[in-house]
């Protein structure tokens, strides 16, 4: 049976407590801000086309600053980007609400400050992922990351946006903008609060050139490693093939079977719903001894159940379908995060998270602008196939190519750890 407090023992070390509610905020802001946003653009009279442009520019910014994120979190301090990550979306949310609220707000800024917090958050991944490791013991890794994989979903996807909406109905967008300000200062707040890593030795060059070179030295790691390789390979092509028909055409497939935005809605909340319980399951547990071969496993086994859109009208098959769909995709991210932070150097693991990151925020939208057209030429039923079963092909692959089952024999990750030195000897409280 898994074990609760398993799930839970990352929460014994106080510096983590401290993130974990600095994570836990931001998320919640985050889903302030989703929502928040759309709304305020339909109350400056803007359409789908302004819509468009302001999310599109957050996604441009993360996509424009996460490579050089990871860089310097494998430089600097990770609790210092952390921290100037939250600030910086304080005070650039704090404008727009307050603009908002004076009745002086344009399209203009809000664009500029959502790509303003895409250059933030795209810098806030792969600091945040170099810094659990240092927060605690490897032991703790995995229910770390099944945390995580349980609270964004409450929070930036549920809790956050059922705010938003609150504050939009009762009082206005500008109340909810100021909301996810607050939010975003009370992370940084909580962030100020860690003690920051020793770090052993200076990392050689400087500047803008320094940080090219570092960036150059991930993507050489991720290549001369097989697993890694072979695993962000398949992950972009599974995002590829899947991402666009699940966000794109279901809400078609929906309608195609009388439902509506409320059951598009069920839809998504039983894949966030199934997320948070596939992190739980997997957190409450030891890490699997065929870590590799079980994860991709997951992800490629996993979008199976995306061929119920294509093949039934019945809504309760398709909200199965979508829980199932996020349980497995969001257990296999807590294997994935734990994979990196016990397998990787940790002076490179904020450059492959945000590798990582970066192959993530690259495929999903080219996905997502081919899904329409590929469906009007092969159809609906064909695309919710094809992207339902060429992953679990690809996974095959990758698992084979890379030779997945003789390497995670060889470095098995279920097994005791090493003596580690606790973690807050680590630290400098300074």
């Amino acid at each position: 049976m898994p074990s609760l407090p398993r799930a839970l023992a990352p929460l014994r070390h106080p510096s983590y407590r401290w993130l974990a509610a600095s994570l836990a905020i931001s998320l919640l802001g985050q889903g302030l801000w989703a929502v928040a946003v759309v709304w305020q653009v339909v109350a400056l009279d803007g359409g789908p086309a302004a819509l468009s442009l302001v999310t599109a520019l957050s996604a441009a910014g993360m996509l424009a600053s996460t490579l050089l994120g990871g860089a310097l979190a494998d430089r600097l301090p990770q609790r210092h980007i952390l921290l100037a990550v939250e600030l910086t979306q304080a005070a650039s949310i704090a404008v727009v609400a307050g603009l908002s609220l004076t009745g002086v707000l344009v399209i203009g800024h809000l664009a500029a400050v959502s790509l303003v917090g895409g250059l933030a958050m795209g810098l806030y991944y792969p600091a945040y992922s170099a810094l659990v490791p240092v927060l605690l013991p490897p032991r703790d890794l995995l229910a770390a990351n099944g945390l995580e994989g349980v609270v964004r979903p409450v929070l930036a996807q549920a809790a956050g946006p059922a705010a938003a909406g609150f504050l939009v109905a009762a009082i206005s967008p500008g109340a909810a903008l100021a909301a996810a300000a607050l939010a975003a200062l009370l992370a940084a707040a909580c962030v100020a609060t860690l003690p920051v890593p020793l770090r052993s030795e200076e990392p050689a060059g400087a500047g803008f050139a320094g940080l090219l070179a570092d960036v150059h030295e991930g993507f050489r790691y991720m290549v001369r490693t097989p697993w890694l390789l072979a695993t962000l390979l398949f992950a972009s092509t599974m995002l590829l093939t899947f991402i666009g028909p699940f966000e794109v055409l279901v809400p078609f497939a929906i309608k195609a079977a009388g439902g509506g935005p409320h059951q598009h809605a069920y839809v998504l909340a039983a894949f966030g719903l199934g997320g948070a319980v596939g992190s739980l399951v997997v957190a409450s547990l030891r890490l699997p001894r065929r870590y590799l071969t079980v994860m991709n496993a997951l992800w490629g086994l996993g979008c199976i159940p995306l061929v119920v859109f294509g093949l039934t009208t019945r809504l309760w098959l398709m909200l199965v379908a979508g829980a199932v769909m996020g349980a497995t995709f969001q257990a296999g991210m807590v294997i994935w995060g734990t994979l990196l932070q016990r397998r990787v150097p940790p002076a490179l693991l904020g450059r492959i998270s945000s590798l990582d990151f970066f192959v993530s925020l690259s495929f999903m939208p080219l996905s997502m602008a081919l899904a329409g057209p590929v469906s009007e030429l092969i159809g609906l039923t064909a695309t919710f196939l094809v992207g339902g079963l060429a992953p679990g092909v690809l996974a095959l692959i990758a698992i084979v190519a890379a030779r997945m089952p003789s390497d995670e024999l060889a470095h098995p990750l279920d097994l005791a750890p090493e003596p580690h030195p606790e973690p807050e000897a680590q630290l400098d409280r300074v």
